[in-house]
């Protein structure tokens, strides 16, 4: 849907990591733009009256079925793109078990854990939306950003 002039969009995008380091990745169901496509972990459009945060956790718990509570998290940065603005959450969860995740059978057909390379390798034989390889390394480099500042 093209965004009237003067408006924005605001999407979100969620990517969680687990403690091996690896991405969890969603393969879009062929109904989708992209279809058939891996993409990052979570991600979709803020509705209005909504803000980031609570439509990232929505979209989580929507695409996954898994409930995370980020009231006290911001998104770790933000993208300008022609008609908006994507916020892009780093999530670092533990032991999370991907046969226990209620896939929305809508959007995703599947999900599994993957590394920065195989991801790379994925986009280049065309399984992976067509992502910079430079942004997939950077979502790799900075999940644990928040430890990048000492108190």
């Amino acid at each position: 849907v093209k965004v009237p002039k003067g408006y924005y969009r605001l999407v979100v995008h969620i990517c969680i990591f687990n403690e091996e380091g690896k991405m969890l990745i969603q393969k879009r169901t062929p109904n989708k733009k992209w279809p058939n496509k891996w993409d990052i972990s979570v991600g979709g459009c803020v509705t209005a009256g909504e803000s980031s945060k609570l439509a990232a956790m929505r979209e989580v718990k929507e695409e996954i079925g898994l409930d995370v509570d980020l009231s006290n998290v911001r998104c770790n940065f933000t993208f300008n793109f022609e008609d908006g603005f994507d916020d892009i959450y780093l999530l670092n969860i533990d032991n999370l078990d991907l046969t226990k995740l209620k896939l929305q059978k809508t959007e995703v057909s599947e999900v599994k854990w993957a590394t920065c390379d195989e991801i790379i390798e994925m986009m280049k034989n065309d399984l992976f939306i067509p992502y910079y390889d430079s942004y997939i390394k950077m979502l790799f480099e900075l999940r644990y950003s928040k430890d990048m500042y000492a108190e």
